[in-house]
């Protein structure tokens, strides 16, 4: 099993430098996960010259994968605070709110979203979010790169507090919502009934991004143990506690946890709690979009 050394000096928002504000979980025995503590956030002023400081910290780098996954980065946007306008050319990203009223803008516009949602910043489309607000935000960023390994960023130099908000929102976005779900039973062969939506599809990105699921597990229910060999996944918790395995290792995973399945893992997820498990699941392929790979092990982990 391969695994690098993900700890070390990270870019990251608005050209900043942060030292090893991270939430890698490197146990003895376990594969190295990213989990969110706010005891870790590190203060970022004027994000793409954006309003404010955002606690933040760097989850999982693109040093974990072997495809053109970035990071993933976890934040709080508090009160009149955002990221200000910036568009990158060499990669595209996915902006999540788990709570609250944002005002996301793509390409000039500003729609006045709430969460949780998701909104997609396509490559070469100017974006940012600002907090209007006077509730603290929960953020979530995830992002693929054309190069591996190689971000960009041009600063607009608008913090975006006094933009006019329109309707119906004129840019790609999707409610995070339960009621939208549909069942889908022994997933990977796991055990009883979860429920999915694709949020995203392969045909919405410009990079080899691959797809965006949504799913809740239910109590005693799992994504069964498979194995993917042209795609990576990471599986982020928003909600919920249950354990994960990934390549025979079992570990218990929880709200804010981002574990990478990268090439030839083999992993699934069982929801050993008495409550649901809320999943987004994001895909990069090694191969281009579209080339979609399974094995499933009949396995559905509930013995774990």
């Amino acid at each position: 099993m391969k695994r690098r050394n993900v700890l070390g000096t990270l870019a990251g928002l608005g050209g900043m430098i942060l030292s090893r504000a991270t939430g890698y979980a490197a146990q003895t025995g376990t594969p190295v996960f990213g989990h969110t503590d706010p005891g870790k956030y590190q203060g970022v002023s004027n994000a793409h010259d954006g309003a404010g400081t955002l606690p933040f910290m760097v989850l999982l780098d693109h040093e974990v994968f072997d495809t053109n996954f970035l990071f993933v980065h976890r934040a709080e946007v508090p009160p009149k605070t955002g990221i200000g306008e910036h568009i990158h050319r060499n990669m595209e990203e996915m902006y999540y709110i788990f709570n609250g009223v944002a005002q996301f803008t793509v390409n000039g516009q500003t729609a006045e979203l709430p969460g949780p949602c998701c909104v997609l910043c396509p490559k070469g489309s100017s974006h940012g979010i600002y907090n209007h607000t006077e509730e603290t935000l929960q953020w979530l960023n995830v992002a693929v790169s054309v190069e591996k390994g190689k971000g960009d960023a041009i600063n607009y130099k608008d913090d975006l507090s006094n933009k006019q908000v329109v309707s119906p929102t004129p840019f790609l976005w999707a409610p995070i919502d339960r009621s939208l779900l549909k069942p889908a039973a022994h997933a990977h062969l796991g055990k009883g009934s979860i429920l999915f939506k694709r949020l995203w599809a392969n045909d919405s990105f410009q990079t080899n991004w691959d797809f965006t699921d949504h799913c809740v597990l239910p109590p005693d229910t799992s994504i069964g143990y498979h194995q993917h060999n042209a795609i990576e996944e990471i599986y982020y918790l928003v909600k919920g506690r249950g354990r994960m395995t990934v390549n025979d290792h079992t570990f218990d995973v929880g709200p804010g946890d981002a574990v990478p399945c990268t090439l030839h893992d083999s992993h699934g997820l069982y929801n050993n709690s008495s409550e649901d498990i809320l999943l987004i699941v994001n895909s990069c392929g090694s191969k281009g979009k579209g080339v979609y790979d399974v094995n499933n092990w009949d396995n559905d982990l509930s013995k774990k």
